[in-house]
């Protein structure tokens, strides 16, 4: 017998996905998993504007996907769930393995 799952899970889960699905997205969540970084530095190592950047860390931290503490007038992010982080080494490990 199948297991059921609810709808809102579904809905929640499939959301995660599509935040993951954009190539900014990733690229901010994989800095974010071993330190803290400000918008500024973010939009410094990923070479894009610091707007751009701030517009997707809002959508990740209103999933809950990172979080975020004021230090003085910065705002450091950082990851806030593990399990997101094993789905990203998960994605990466698999594209490695059939390339």
């Amino acid at each position: 017998m199948a297991k059921k799952i609810e709808d809102e899970t579904i809905q929640q889960a499939t959301k995660i996905f599509k935040l993951l699905g954009d190539n900014t997205r990733f690229r901010i969540l994989y800095l974010l998993q071993d330190k803290e970084w400000n918008v500024n530095a973010i939009a410094t190592e990923l070479q894009m504007e610091q707007s751009a950047v701030s517009h997707q860390l809002k959508k990740l931290k209103e999933a809950r996907l990172v979080k975020s503490r004021r230090v003085g007038k910065n705002m450091l992010y950082s990851q806030d769930d593990n399990h997101v982080y094993e789905i990203l080494h998960m994605a990466v490990t698999h594209v490695k393995h059939t390339h």
